[in-house]
């Protein structure tokens, strides 16, 4: 199976693309940057490499050139939406094997890339490269956690591998949907307790009476339905980690005998006299504001200091844009293997309403959309038709917010939003709603210096 790198930083077109090079038989990894594409040339073999002209963090020809000099022998295919015959002929005189405009049918892709595969490069003596395998995508809890590119998803990545090798409480605060479990599962696999148990706690699923028997355990016949000895969760994640989702839902009552559990490592199952010491690490999560509960007297502050050793902010879907796309192709994927279907992607039309949605159930509501979408769709795209209904209603704006739509007076908008995020480039474009690369096209399109 030939190997295909594909270096693109539009993520919506680079899956799509991903997605249909894979079910016409090619191994693809992709890279949304020069640097990303450096680390995978240095890691993995390749038999051709696929990328844009335009990239956030380097030029094209110039990373073109960069890679004909350290892997003469394999082609590289430049791809563009700037149909510029001078820089076409450029490419092929640094070393292009060939040149493929935007918008491209998918035959003229194939075409190309057979091509391209066919034609012997010329090649120095060099050391052969062992060739590492990369590893397959899986959607199990492993692998769960996906890396995104937004600011937001870079710094939530670093904070979890800042933390996970300690033994620090963890206290992981964001929106209902935004994924708090996974973060926690994430930081548990990557620390030194990853051979043990995991355990995760739904503190609002709990009623207060029955809480400290689910904690701690208890003894046959210590109240009345105790029919057998039970294990309770702090002893079950004895050596590894226990997670409390909603740890603002626990009454009062549970938080002292919490707290006591977490002071002195130690529990006492419900109806016994002994003592059972514990080696757990604890992570917290909610999606309330802890602080003003502690001021209010809902939640003790002893306790609260002895969860947040270390807060980590759970983003929500509309503070990580740019990840939007990576997360809709991942939930595609495990809707595919759970569903048995064999869907390639998502319509441009999908696409944007996505991007225009302001997704209030975060990601759970993502995967829920696409999961729907995915059993319902007949062919090889998900398309509009097959999304609920509140993704045509009208989005109210926000009171005081502005709409910097492009649907009218597109050139106003643009100059409007780069004076709003002062000429920056990145942010006029999320103001837009729209990739960076698409804003610059339409500057170039409207002379907009």
């Amino acid at each position: 199976m030939p190997k295909i790198l594909l270096i693109e930083d539009d993520i919506a077109f680079c899956k799509l693309l991903e997605k249909f090079l894979i079910k016409k038989a090619y191994d693809v990894t992709i890279a949304f940057s020069a640097a990303e594409a450096r680390v995978a040339i240095k890691n993995e073999s390749f038999d051709l490499i696929l990328t844009d002209l335009r990239l956030p963090d380097f030029d094209g020809i110039g990373l073109m050139s960069e890679f004909k000099n350290s892997h003469p022998h394999i082609p590289i295919i430049l791809m563009t939406g700037y149909s510029d015959v001078n820089t076409a002929v450029k490419a092929i005189k640094n070393g292009a094997a060939d040149y493929i405009s935007k918008p491209f049918n998918p035959d003229e892709v194939l075409l190309v890339i057979t091509n391209a595969l066919e034609t012997p490069q010329i090649v120095e003596e060099q050391t052969p490269v062992k060739e590492k395998k990369a590893p397959k995508k899986q959607t199990s809890a492993e692998n769960e956690f996906v890396k995104g590119i937004s600011v937001a998803s870079k710094k939530l990545l670093d904070h979890i591998q800042l933390v996970s090798p300690t033994d620090m409480s963890v206290l992981i605060i964001g929106e209902s949907g935004t994924g708090k479990e996974i973060i926690a599962k994430s930081i548990h696999q990557q620390s030194q307790r990853k051979n043990n148990n995991f355990i995760a706690v739904d503190c609002g699923a709990i009623p207060k009476e029955l809480a400290a028997s689910e904690f701690f355990g208890h003894l046959k016949g210590s109240f009345t339905g105790a029919i057998s000895d039970k294990m309770g969760y702090f002893e079950a994640a004895n050596g590894g980690t226990i997670f409390l989702d909603e740890i603002g839902n626990l009454s009062y009552e549970n938080q002292i005998q919490l707290l006591r559990a977490l002071q002195e490592r130690k529990i006492k199952p419900v109806g016994s006299n002994k003592e059972i010491n514990v080696d757990i690490r604890i992570i917290t999560a909610t999606n309330e504001d802890l602080r003003e509960a502690v001021k209010n007297g809902d939640f003790r502050e002893d306790l609260y200091h002895r969860i947040n050793e270390f807060s980590i902010e759970s983003p929500s879907l509309k503070d990580r844009d740019e990840d939007l796309m990576l997360f809709a192709d991942y939930f595609l994927e495990k809707a595919n293997q759970q569903l048995n279907k064999d869907v390639i992607g998502f319509s441009p039309e999908v696409v944007s309403i996505f991007q225009n949605y302001n997704w209030p159930g975060n990601l759970r509501e993502l995967q829920n959309c696409v999961k729907r979408a995915t059993l319902l769709t007949r062919g090889d795209f998900i398309e509009s038709e097959v999304l609920p209904a509140e993704f045509f209603q009208i989005q109210k704006q926000p009171s005081g917010g502005e709409s910097f739509s492009l649907s009218d007076n597109e050139k106003e908008a643009i100059i409007h939003a780069l004076s709003k995020a002062q000429n920056n480039k990145s942010e006029a474009a999320k103001l837009l709603k729209i990739t960076r690369k698409t804003l610059y096209n339409k500057l170039k399109h409207y002379n907009i210096e």
